[in-house]
């Protein structure tokens, strides 16, 4: 059966203060439109509808990405395809670009947003869950202002965000990790979504022998991307201890996760799965303690 998207108005203001107040004055018949992939595939279905969209592509700047104080400043228009082949997220965050290179295909690549994907609260954001591990700050400005948000606190629940009426998404600020940091990201895909994804940053010792802190990382299973205080208190200490505690971490990971059975899998395969990615994970991101810091993806 075709799908048509309804009738709607597009506005294309010049400022963030302008779409701000365009967006509070249309209320809940008005949107922001970005990249739109996810937006108006949902209008085609009809499980939204809107009579005005608020189109902040004209907006100068929003796609900017720059060094910024140890970390890279994204802008929210920033496209996932100029981010996986920027020369600078390629090189001071390599596992943030070859995650943006897995995003969804070449066509959402080329149109969809960070900022985009970040505001439509998607729990299959792959972007969203390396992102939780790396701890990102969050600059979103409306009319009486900009404020700062971490991603935790700006992902409420599947498709909700922490965002007031009117308030946009400027900006993501990324710090770099540091010398003795590792990172590495495993994703499983059958279908148009990711089925799971995982992510893993590892604080090292010197010697890079012993994990001095961990942040880990459950995407796609679960109403939005979540971390695991217990699994990551079991993911610090002596490579070789952490090593054998792997089962239990995963475990701890999978029960903050909430998993479902679903037309994906069941709760115990996927907690299988979880398993697997975090022992694969683990090896991938302590197999070279020598090589340069910011982790590979997979």
């Amino acid at each position: 059966m075709p799908m048509f998207l309804p009738r709607f108005t597009i506005d294309q203001p010049s400022t963030l203060g302008e779409a701000s107040r365009l967006l509070r004055e249309y209320g809940e018949d008005g949107c922001v439109y970005a990249g739109g992939t996810e937006l108006l595939l949902a209008m085609k279905k009809g499980g939204l509808r809107y009579g005005h969209l608020v189109d902040i592509k004209t907006v100068p700047g929003l796609d900017a990405v720059a060094q910024q104080d140890g970390a890279v400043r994204i802008g929210a228009l920033a496209t996932h395809m100029a981010l996986e082949r920027s020369s600078l997220v390629r090189s001071k965050l390599p596992i943030f670009a070859q995650v943006e290179a897995r995003v969804a295909n070449p066509r959402v690549r080329a149109s969809g947003t960070l900022g985009g994907n970040l505001c439509f609260g998607e729990p299959h954001s792959d972007p969203a869950t390396l992102l939780l591990c790396l701890e990102p700050t969050l600059r979103v400005t409306g009319a009486d202002g900009s404020r700062e948000v971490p991603l935790p606190v700006f992902m409420v629940g599947p498709y909700e965000v922490a965002l007031e009426p009117g308030e946009l998404l400027e900006s993501v600020t990324v710090p770099l990790l540091g010398a003795h940091q590792r990172a590495a990201y495993r994703k499983f895909q059958l279908h148009e979504y990711p089925m799971l994804g995982l992510a893993l940053v590892l604080d090292l010792d010197q010697r890079g022998a012993v994990t001095t802190s961990a942040r880990v990382a459950i995407g796609s299973v679960s109403p939005t991307p979540r971390r695991s205080e217990a699994a990551e208190a079991l993911l610090v200490g002596e490579r070789g201890a952490v090593r054998g505690r792997l089962d239990e971490a995963a475990n701890a990971l999978a029960d903050d996760a909430d998993l479902l059975d679903d037309h994906e899998g069941s709760a115990e395969y996927k907690r299988h799965l979880i398993g697997v990615f975090l022992k694969q994970a683990f090896e991938e991101a302590t197999a070279d303690t020598s090589a340069a810091s910011g982790g590979r993806g997979s």
